[in-house]
């Protein structure tokens, strides 16, 4: 499920015990990761009072995550990446013209509750621009292409986001979009990680981190899902109609991810990465805008996005390669294989 090592990184393998130790671990990794998915809920909901502690470590230990994720990609390709026109239309199409037409339709029976519009409104129309690069990757999808972009669509999102919020919502949330988290989490999860793993590629050229890929995601998901679990549980029955609203924006999402790969002729590799990002979302960034608003609500729903969103890529990671598949004439020139 995971990328095969290419020639190009295959010189910074590590001792053998370590590489087959992240090889038992990624052929298990999508039930390892469910475990972790309960174990964050149980763990919320038990130790309550543990979730603001937990919540500080969630962005060290996504940039933790996302740092072994950096040093796994020759970062000389980034370069190339940015020269891909026709991904990066492709993408702009996808989170800014595809995905708010899907949100305004399945947002609609959210109208009679203004909280729980504003926070999935919020929530559903921030492309992410952290983990959804881990889970390209364990998908074999392009992850050095989805990489080059995160800057196009962290900028795209801070344009786009104060005029779609408000018009979707009628109104209600007018000028409640700041810049200040969206460029915080931009420096801390995407910045520095890149710098450190620039680094270590230059300077420890044989280090192999592949090992920890597994455990720093279980990381991930337990900090993650136990700091989120109380604010759920506090908001009780009231969150029950975002539910099905997440699980269509996944469902529809993805199926516009594929729609538009296929009608613009990507390869399979940039497909999976252009679906990953329609439907992935920027949950973790755009929740401290969301506890700003005066209505416990609106975080909350922000949240419920997070904990359905979870899920839903566990699952992804492992259909959407059979949904997506590479041509048997593409395989000696990729860069990944089948899982």
């Amino acid at each position: 499920m995971t990328p095969t090592r290419s020639a190009e990184s295959a010189d910074r393998s590590g001792p053998p015990g370590s590489r087959g130790l992240g090889a038992q671990l990624e052929r298990h990794q999508v039930m390892i990761y469910l475990v972790a998915i309960g174990a964050g809920v149980a763990l919320g909901a038990l130790l309550p009072g543990a979730a603001p502690t937990l919540e500080v470590a969630v962005e060290p230990a996504i940039a933790a995550l996302l740092l072994v994720t950096f040093h796994g990609i020759p970062l000389r390709r980034i370069g190339a990446a940015l020269r891909d026109g026709r991904f990066l239309l492709s993408l702009l199409a996808v989170n800014f013209l595809v995905v708010p037409l899907i949100v305004l339709l399945i947002t609609r029976p959210l109208t009679d509750s203004p909280e729980l519009l504003t926070g999935a409104l919020l929530v559903l129309l921030a492309p992410c621009i952290d983990y959804v690069i881990v889970f390209t990757a364990l998908a074999g999808g392009a992850q050095d292409r989805l990489l080059a972009a995160t800057p196009l669509l962290m900028l795209a999102q801070l344009l786009a986001l104060p005029a779609l919020v408000p018009l979707l919502s009628g109104g209600a949330a007018l000028g409640m979009i700041e810049p200040g988290p969206f460029v915080q989490a931009f420096g801390l999860l995407i910045v520095l990680p890149l710098v450190a793993a620039a680094l270590l590629q230059r300077f420890a050229p044989r280090l192999d981190l592949s090992a920890a890929m597994v455990p720093l995601m279980v990381g991930v998901l337990v900090t993650v899902v136990a700091s989120q679990t109380p604010r759920v549980l506090d908001a009780g029955a009231s969150l029950l109609p975002l539910v099905p609203v997440y699980v269509a924006f996944l469902v529809l999402a993805v199926g516009g991810g594929i729609a538009v790969s296929r009608a613009v002729r990507l390869e399979t590799a940039s497909a999976r990465a252009l679906t990953f990002s329609g439907a992935t979302r920027n949950s973790l960034v755009v929740l401290p805008l969301a506890l700003a608003m005066p209505s416990p609500l609106v975080p909350a729903a922000v949240v419920t996005q997070t904990l359905v969103e979870l899920l839903g890529m566990v699952v992804l990671v492992r259909v959407l390669p059979r949904l997506l598949r590479t041509p048997r004439a593409d395989a000696p020139r990729a860069d990944v294989h089948e899982p």
